[in-house]
């Protein structure tokens, strides 16, 4: 077996019992037989604004490099490689994307003195590696975590973030991605996606209120929602789960959101809507503004609402690019220091001009969020949630009615 192929299954070997502070130096270790002179991991904060370097803590400092702006960037937003000439013109920097699946972690810079087809086979199999090893620490340790955080973190917040999924998931039949800002100061916004028999499931909450009872509340609501999914329960039994737990739990509170089902085999949409702005339809470079808009129903758990109301499911015939865009209110209502409104046509344009320009659905809602945190001044007085969900199906596809 190649000395490089050996170097990668030893590291895969020896992962486990690898503590995250000392992944730096194991990787030193290895780097002379893969030809690498030296490897930086980064991963990117929080807000998606910076990379962070996870560093050899004896022979380097950490660091941060913005992620508008520069080569390790590009790579991270376009999630593609990037070779450079170092500065020194001693050898080459290889800027490879860190993704675990479709969810972009961070990005890990290469030093070689060249490299030919076997060693940039060998880095990718590599950082692959790494992606897992990250993803698996994080899992058990905070070590990753501390160093993608540059604020300290509200308590609402930290109970929300961890009942939340990953950023992005995907398959080749979908993508779906989400943001969610405050990050450090969450209080009663959510959002869920998961996939299950070619269905992805979506599911987007806002909580009354902007504190510790908000971010409960909203935690409660995602744990009946993925409660109610996981023993195949209907999106209407869902909702009523979710109805139930919030009275029962929190008498006096109440959450909006909406609920849906995309079946990835044939494109149909299916959803409920409980007192949250409607759902959008984006068409290649437009926005069908009423294909999805329906007559909201009440919130879920509001008080003096008939528990046995049976919740109106809308279904809807996709087409292959299809975008369904869910999003919560201070998406649109957040306003500027003078106090101008964001407003929703200023929110779809941005969306249509990111895709246009080419942005995957991770980066075309990232830049989204930065734009409407700098609209508000850095700041925002209420939570702001987008989730993103493309349907790229594989060729033949079978139609159902639409109603």
């Amino acid at each position: 077996m190649p000395e490089r192929a050996q170097a990668v299954l030893r590291l895969l070997r020896r992962y486990p019992s690898v503590a995250p502070a000392d992944l730096p130096e194991v990787l030193r270790r290895e780097y002379e037989s893969l030809q690498i002179s030296h490897l930086t991991i980064y991963l990117a904060d929080l807000q998606q604004k910076v990379l962070v370097s996870v560093p050899d803590a004896r022979v380097e400092a950490p660091r941060t490099v913005p992620i508008d702006g520069t080569l390790a960037g590009w790579a991270y937003r376009s999630v593609s490689p990037r070779i450079t000439e170092e500065a020194t013109g001693s050898g080459m920097v290889l800027w490879l994307p860190l993704v675990d699946g479709v969810e972009r972690l961070g990005v890990v810079a290469i030093q070689a003195p060249a490299f030919d087809a076997i060693t940039m086979e060998a880095c990718r199999a590599l950082v692959a590696l790494i992606a897992l090893i990250v993803v698996d620490k994080t899992a058990h340790s905070d070590a990753y975590t501390k160093r993608q955080r540059q604020e300290s973190m509200a308590l609402p917040s930290e109970m929300v973030w961890a009942f939340l999924a990953p950023r992005t998931i995907g398959t080749d039949r979908f993508t779906s991605s989400a943001v969610v800002e405050p990050a450090y100061d969450l209080g009663g916004d959510a959002f869920d996606h998961s996939t299950s028999d070619h269905t992805l499931h979506l599911g987007i909450f806002d909580s009354m209120g902007h504190d510790l009872a908000a971010g409960l509340t909203t935690s409660v609501a995602l744990a009946a929602c993925r409660t109610a999914r996981r023993r195949d329960a209907d999106i209407v039994e869902n909702a009523v789960t979710i109805d139930r737990a919030v009275r029962e739990v929190f008498p006096d509170r109440y959450v909006t959101a909406v609920l849906a089902n995309m079946h990835t085999s044939t494109g149909g949409l299916e959803w409920v809507n409980c007192g949250h702005p409607p759902p959008m339809l984006l068409r290649g470079q437009e926005v069908l503004h009423d294909a999805l808009t329906r007559d909201a129903e009440p919130p879920l758990g509001l008080d003096g609402i008939d528990t046995d109301m049976t919740r109106q499911v809308h279904r809807f015939q996709m087409e292959p690019g299809d975008r369904v865009l869910l999003y919560s209110d201070g998406v649109t209502e957040a306003r500027s220091p003078s106090g101008e409104r964001f407003g929703e046509g200023r929110f779809t344009d941005l969306i249509i001009r990111a895709i246009a320009a080419g942005d995957p659905a991770p980066e075309a809602l990232r830049r989204l969020i930065h734009t409407v945190l700098d609209h508000h001044g850095g700041r925002l007085d209420d939570d702001a949630t987008i989730l993103l969900s493309e349907w790229h199906p594989l060729p033949r596809v079978r139609s159902i009615p639409q109603t």
